[in-house]
């Protein structure tokens, strides 16, 4: 048993995360104690239980298992994002949850970790190289199916989050970086675009350079380019003729300042949390923005501002350096693992954390636009944290796995 936790126990992972929980834990009490979501917390700890042992038990099967039974577990998830959508309650104007009792379900949070193995299943396969043209549609389309049921619902923020993991995983497995350049700038360009005239012509430039230095064929880097022109150009135009109240919520989306007393509010009361947190913060369950009740639903989306502002700069960094450390560590699982489906897994499981990390941190700050994706580990929400629990017992299964073919 000694020799099992020092060679094949992962312990970076396993107390990088319990410590990342912990901090979501008193963050919710803090954000929830005092109002009508008092029992969040209660929840939440059940919660934690709950994803604690699916992690024994995801760490507890063997990793050939896991991927033997990855393609079974994929369709039967897509199958509850089916069923969602014909019985499913409808919170937020999104159909995306089961209601049990007093607790939610949301199926596409699990679906993430399904459609991770089954794309990394696919692409460790002897028989799949990922320099054909169908071996890499086929891939995209282990990812697309359940975008579009989830699109459907509609949820947005959840839908990006597996191109966000799709987009590394296809790069790690082999797919050129030209490729990847194709797929990930048609998106930024439309962004670009919505942000403006002079937003557009620099990212367009950008792009521009990237596909020379890349140009892997003239031709091709051409098209894309002129794709990339074609779609800039469509967009601005479709924007123009939108009726102003679209044109608004879009505005609004890009910059939470032009509505400040709606869409917006939430993320400026966000800064001005984390803003007034000073160095060492105003203290455990002194926050004004947190306990006067600012930022609604502050557990949820927006719980980084708890510690921001309780605990201050301080506080802040703590929570970023445990993600850091749980961040190279996974990079580096991904890049020592022998089994190529491990490998795979570990680093599609560290770019879904960096994702969430990365947005949902920059939600807070006002950096980036809010599209509802929460931070791993510290948000409120039963489904998200046993889906990030059960990745990191596959990060630990992979660890113990590491030495073998």
């Amino acid at each position: 048993m000694n020799s099992f936790f020092k060679e094949y126990f992962d312990h970076t992972v396993f107390w990088t995360a319990l410590a990342l929980i912990a901090v979501g834990l008193i963050s919710i009490y803090s954000a929830t104690f005092d109002t009508q979501a008092g029992r969040s917390f209660e929840h939440q700890l059940l919660w934690a239980a709950i994803g604690f042992v699916l992690m024994i038990l995801t760490l507890a099967t063997p990793l050939r298992i896991i991927q033997r039974s990855s393609y079974v577990a994929y369709f039967l998830s897509l199958s509850l994002l089916i069923v969602v959508l014909a019985i499913g309650r409808k919170v937020y104007g999104s159909t995306s949850w089961f209601g049990i009792g007093g607790f939610g379900i949301q199926p596409s949070e699990f679906v993430k970790v399904t459609t991770l193995l089954a794309l990394a299943s696919y692409l460790s396969r002897s028989d799949v190289s990922i320099g054909k043209a169908t071996d890499v549609l086929k891939a995209f389309s282990i990812v697309l199916l359940p975008v579009a049921l989830i699109m459907l619902q509609p949820d947005l923020g959840t839908s990006i989050t597996f191109i966000a993991m799709a987009l590394p995983v296809l790069y790690w497995a082999g797919v050129s970086q030209f490729l990847v350049v194709a797929l990930l700038t048609p998106p930024l360009i439309a962004i670009a675009a919505l942000v403006g005239t002079t937003t557009f012509i620099v990212v367009l430039a950008i792009v521009g350079i990237t596909l020379y230095f890349l140009r892997e064929d003239t031709f091709s880097a051409s098209v894309i380019f002129g794709v990339n022109v074609v779609i800039g150009i469509f967009v601005q135009v479709m924007y123009e003729k939108l009726p102003l109240y679209q044109q608004k919520r879009i505005s609004t989306f890009l910059n939470p300042n032009n509505d400040p007393l709606g869409a917006g509010y939430n993320v400026i009361q966000a800064k001005v949390a984390i803003g007034s947190g000073g160095l060492l913060g105003k203290g455990y369950l002194h926050g004004t923005q947190t306990q006067l009740n600012f930022i609604p639903k502050q557990w949820t989306d927006f719980i980084f501002c708890v510690p921001g502002e309780e605990f201050g700069f301080v506080g802040a960094i703590v929570i970023l350096v445990l993600f850091a450390i749980l961040l190279l560590h996974g990079l580096k699982l991904a890049h020592i693992v022998k089994n190529k489906f491990g490998s795979v897994v570990a680093l599609g499981i560290t770019a879904l954390f960096a994702f969430h990390m990365f947005v949902n941190i920059g939600m807070s700050l006002g950096l980036m636009p809010v599209i509802g994706i929460p931070l791993p580990f510290l948000s409120y929400g039963g489904s998200s944290l046993c889906s990030y629990m059960i990745m990191v017992g596959i990060l630990m299964n992979v660890y113990a796995n590491r030495k073998e073919y």
